[in-house]
């Protein structure tokens, strides 16, 4: 009876400890420097009602001019039923690649890193099990990260000629990116604003058919010159609710990431 006893205390305090160290937030990163927008004129061509829209709520008559981005936050991210606190830092050069960086923390310290890099059209990521690299399904599952997280630099759907828009209907419209793939894009009916954007997207390499992904985007507000979503949160199709979700804490903009886009950490 001892024995239970002291083994039941034990779980007790396990679970005990689990549960608080999931709670504790970990701390921001540094900042990462400075940055600055310059003004252009807005695109050309005609655009479906809801881009047009959401462009002149969003930049009104001149769009930033945008050639990178770093994009640093906390949120937190499900590995198979447990929810982790998380801070991430997104670095990307405008419609050519992008970095994740991502921290899984337990009592807001480091538990599991992601390291994942899509450079001249090949990705590599690095995580807690292992490495994927040199795959096709995995570069084009890349290449669609790349364009919807563009939405932080949104007026690059509007200046990058590779783009191209296509109208649905008062509230949505598809927008097709390089490869040829596209997102269905659903903008607010009341605020104009993209509430989400969703593609089919290779999930993992052994995959024979792809999965929906989603973007779920809200609480816009101007980081610089930019309105961007200050909360998101990733979704499969296939899963309960959303595997990555986070807060926009920081955004800087046309920073030179030459370097700094290859590197490993924050």
């Amino acid at each position: 009876m001892l024995f239970v006893a002291i083994f039941a205390a034990v779980v007790v305090l396990l679970v005990g400890l689990l549960v608080v160290g999931l709670r504790v937030q970990p701390r921001a990163f540094a900042a990462p420097g400075a940055g600055a927008t310059g003004a252009g004129a807005p695109g050309s061509g005609a655009l479906p009602a809801p881009v047009a829209r959401f462009f002149q709520v969003s930049c009104g008559d001149r769009l930033p001019i945008i050639t990178s981005a770093i994009l640093s936050g906390r949120g937190s991210l499900r590995l198979g039923p447990i929810r982790f606190p998380a801070r991430y830092r997104f670095t990307h050069q405008a419609g050519q690649g992008y970095r994740h960086y991502i921290e899984t923390t337990f009592f807001g310290r480091p538990l599991f890193r992601v390291n994942e890099w899509y450079l001249d059209g090949q990705c590599r990521m690095e995580l807690p099990v292992g490495v994927i690299a040199d795959d096709e399904k995995t570069n084009a599952g890349a290449n669609l990260a790349l364009w919807g997280e563009s939405v932080f630099l949104s007026p690059l759907f509007l200046t990058d000629a590779r783009l191209r828009w296509e109208p649905v209907d008062a509230t949505h419209a598809r927008l097709v990116v390089t490869g040829g793939d596209g997102f269905d894009v659903t903008f607010d009916e009341a605020t104009g604003l993209i509430s989400s954007m969703a593609a089919p997207r290779w999930k993992k390499p052994t995959d024979t058919a792809k999965t929906l992904w989603r973007i779920d985007l809200g609480d816009w507000r101007r980081f610089s010159d930019v309105m961007v979503p200050a909360s998101w949160a990733l979704t499969w199709a296939d899963e309960a609710g959303p595997w990555f979700s986070g807060t926009l804490e920081e955004a800087v903009y046309n920073a030179d990431v030459t370097e700094y886009i290859k590197a490993t950490g924050p």
